[in-house]
């Protein structure tokens, strides 16, 4: 019987003690507006060398997403998702990552790879059609480009639970949009990585689109950042465009999660300048005056205005990050512009550790099939 079936008991509307909340959410909620550093007061401790390196990654970033648009143009990438106008969470993220610690990106995700350390070309193999990854993920500490949305954030959670079990200093960092968001994957990892208060940081880069759908459309909470309280994980809220913020903010959670005190889901605002891919066109859902009104937030334009304004960049600063953006880009075009030389047996190389019989046969069936060709 229940208390309110019992023969003069009292009704009691308050549950049992169990019931209460085993956490205080007033911590774990956002501010109320996006944290900025640049042209606020906080800007006075920026590290002059950090912000530097911040703005040659920044030039070299844009200069990539123009290459990288370009070749898809050219026919020599199937696709392309830009990131021109996220370059600050791109190039924050790969910033803050110690040599041990991993990274998982989305597919938009190439820039911060290669802010990472990786090969340009490499980055964008998936999105030539040679490779699912063009490049050894142990290697350089960084997951597959993931196309399937948000699927690689309970790899992250894995990965970084994992290593805790093992007693590994490593912290994932995962990378996500705003559509990533609505995905089952998504709940999926920030309940488990706060249950087992894994090492691991989740960055959504909120673009204000996913594709077409704009986010009024997806969610109806206060902001995504706000998610993280029904996990029991702090949400913090960031502009997304501002690079030292972004990296402040990033460092902060990556040293809570390394000392043990988990998980935090981070919401940069930032926004798409481009379309979703080459294959979208983003005048069918949005105008040219939103896309303005951003222009003048464009995270370049802002690290140059902070960095001018206290007498930390100069044009030879400014050219130096130009020529070093468009070497790079000159040796991309160059490489990516060259036939790949491919062989069809490779379809079976890296299936499983050990093939499978089915494997055995079906490569036996394609190995006769290509030497009957080279000798009619």
């Amino acid at each position: 019987m229940t208390v309110q079936e019992l023969p003069g008991a009292s009704y009691q509307p308050t549950p049992p003690p169990a019931w209460r909340p085993r956490t205080d959410a007033a911590p774990l909620l956002p501010d109320a507006e996006p944290h900025r550093v640049l042209g606020t007061p906080a800007a006075d401790r920026l590290d002059p060398e950090l912000m530097h390196r911040c703005y040659r990654e920044l030039v070299r970033g844009r200069r990539y997403n123009a290459q990288a648009t370009a070749l898809t143009k050219q026919g020599r990438l199937a696709v392309y998702p830009s990131t021109v106008g996220q370059e600050a969470c791109e190039i924050a993220a790969a910033l803050v990552l110690q040599e041990q610690d991993w990274l998982f990106p989305s597919y938009r995700d190439t820039l911060a790879a290669v802010a990472r350390g990786l090969d340009p070309v490499q980055a964008l193999t998936l999105l030539r059609g040679d490779w699912h990854t063009g490049y050894d993920p142990h290697e350089h500490r960084i997951a597959p480009l993931c196309t399937p949305l948000a699927t690689q954030l309970p790899h992250a959670v894995g990965l970084a639970h994992a290593a805790r079990l093992k007693g590994d200093d490593v912290v994932a960092l995962a990378l996500v949009g705003d559509g990533g968001t609505s995905e089952g994957d998504f709940h999926e990892a920030l309940n488990f990585a706060a249950v087992w208060q894994a090492p691991v940081v989740f960055l959504v880069q909120n673009n204000g689109f996913a594709i077409s759908v704009p986010l009024a459309k997806q969610t109806a909470a206060p902001s995504l950042a706000h998610k993280a309280v029904g996990y029991g994980m702090p949400g913090r809220l960031v502009d997304g465009n501002d690079i030292a913020a972004v990296h402040e903010v990033l460092s902060e959670a990556m040293d809570r999660a390394r000392t043990g005190g988990g998980p935090t889901l981070i919401e940069a605002v930032t926004y798409r300048m481009e379309a979703h891919t080459n294959a979208d066109d983003a005048t069918r859902y949005r105008g040219d005056a939103e896309v303005d009104a951003w222009r003048d937030h464009d995270p370049i334009l802002l690290l140059e205005r902070e960095l001018t304004a206290r007498g930390l960049l100069d044009d030879k600063t400014v050219e130096s990050a130009k020529e070093e953006a468009e070497t790079m880009a000159a040796a991309l075009r160059e490489r990516m512009n060259a036939d790949p030389v491919l062989d069809p047996m490779d379809l079976f190389t890296h299936v499983y550790a050990e093939q499978t019989d089915q494997l055995k046969a079906q490569a036996a069936q394609l190995r006769a099939e290509l030497d009957a060709e080279a000798a009619s």
